[in-house]
């Protein structure tokens, strides 16, 4: 085998967040297997620190601040015919990199980590294509268009669209195209042709040894509000995040507090916008925003509730809860591609007073919530390591065999 090429939207350091959590596992994966040079894009201001973690693991590299705004990029994207996100993610520097690799570097395979990267494979590129597109970026458009109105709404429905058909030429001039679960793998196989490549799912795991709520203090400034704590966790710039962070501020979290006065919410996740911060201090919440370390934060609560209405894929954020032995309380939506028990494992529910009473049954009965806690994590351990997840990967990126062309 001769050297990889790896396409990342974003840096895969610090592992502190979900597509970075899983660029950076395969990313070390890959490099077990053969050299790999990495491109990929900073666009936090921390990112830079992480230069000579990355030197460590690569062959080369090429990193570049993602500056494009949002406005030029959407201007760029309607001259063009293209999707925004292709139009954000794009850069000449980056371009320029990947044509000078592959013109003088053995590079068989290019693993493309986020459809937003798959741009940057040259056309006759004669090599091994790997398209790692985590979830199905044109179906979540498609929702946020769904309940939007307006402009964005218009946009929203265009990205959409066009990332569909982005999808389908991906999926066509890829060995293999992965998702994070089987029912990602699933819907992206019912839209498209029946003759597209291969399509499977790798999904997501977790350090089951380093989230262990036996080596981690509570954070005690969490520790000092009232009880029952329920956190909410995420990047609290993704959408997704931001929606469920407001329904449980606004919809679940006073239902609780009718039977549970003194319970608090603490959100917990950098870059809360001006909508969630105005919530802080009142009624019960709490936004604290970036943290060195999430595991202290899980151990200091009594319950974690996630109520995404929009859920694509596996949710570390359930997986990282699960093992700090903290009972869930979450949407169908969040639960999907996590093969756990329902009342077992954790406690799936659908509406707002559902939920709320799932927290407060979990609040009356302490013992049963640490049993629930204890049977989670005993499932991270023994059903979601980074070793079981990424398995079959020296057989995506043409190690070992082929990838049958069979359904998912």
């Amino acid at each position: 085998m001769g050297e990889i090429l790896f396409l990342a939207h974003r840096i895969p350091f610090p592992p502190d967040r979900g597509d970075k959590i899983r660029s950076h596992h395969v990313l070390k994966a890959l490099s077990a297997l053969a050299p790999v040079h990495v491109a990929a894009f900073l666009d936090d201001v921390n990112d830079q620190a992480y230069e000579s973690d990355l030197a460590r693991l690569a062959a080369s590299y090429c990193l570049t601040k993602r500056s494009k705004s949002l406005p030029f990029a959407g201007i760029e994207a309607i001259a063009k015919g293209r999707p925004l996100s292709l139009a954000a993610f794009h850069d000449r520097k980056l371009e320029a990199y990947v044509r000078e690799l592959i013109a003088n570097r053995d590079i068989d395979t290019i693993y493309v980590f986020s459809g937003q990267m798959a741009q940057y494979v040259p056309q006759g590129f004669r090599g091994r294509v790997v398209a790692d597109l985590v979830d199905v970026d044109s179906a979540k458009f498609e929702a946020y268009a769904a309940k939007g109105r307006g402009p964005r709404a218009w946009m929203e429905r265009r990205e959409g669209r066009l990332l569909r058909q982005e999808e389908a030429r991906i999926c066509e001039t890829s060995a293999v195209t992965l998702l994070i679960s089987e029912a990602e793998a699933g819907l992206l196989l019912s839209r498209l042709d029946p003759d597209c490549g291969p399509v499977r799912a790798m999904g997501n795991g977790l350090d089951a040894i380093s989230f262990d709520p036996s080596l981690v203090s509570a954070e005690p400034q969490m520790k000092a509000h009232g009880a029952p704590r329920i956190v909410f966790t995420g990047q609290m710039d993704y959408a997704p995040n931001i929606e469920a962070a407001i329904r449980a501020i606004d919809r679940v979290l006073p239902l609780i507090r009718r039977t549970c006065p003194q319970a608090t919410l603490h959100i917990v996740g950098r870059n809360p916008p001006p909508a969630i911060l105005a919530r802080s201090g009142r009624d019960g919440v709490e936004v604290w925003g970036r943290v060195a370390d999430i595991r202290p934060w899980l151990t200091a609560a009594d319950v974690a509730l996630i109520p995404l209405d929009v859920a694509r894929g596996v949710q570390n954020k359930v997986l990282e809860a699960m093992a700090m032995a903290l009972p869930v309380v979450l949407s169908p939506g969040a639960a999907t591609g996590i093969d756990a028990l329902d009342g077992r494992d954790f406690v799936v529910r659908d509406g707002d007073a559902a939920m709320a009473r799932a927290v407060i049954d979990l609040a009356r009965a302490p013992e049963a919530a640490r049993v629930m806690g204890d049977a989670a994590r005993q499932w991270i351990v023994a059903n979601a390591s980074w070793e079981a997840a990424l398995a079959r990967l020296p057989e995506y990126v043409g190690m070992v065999g082929e990838v049958a062309n069979d359904a998912a």
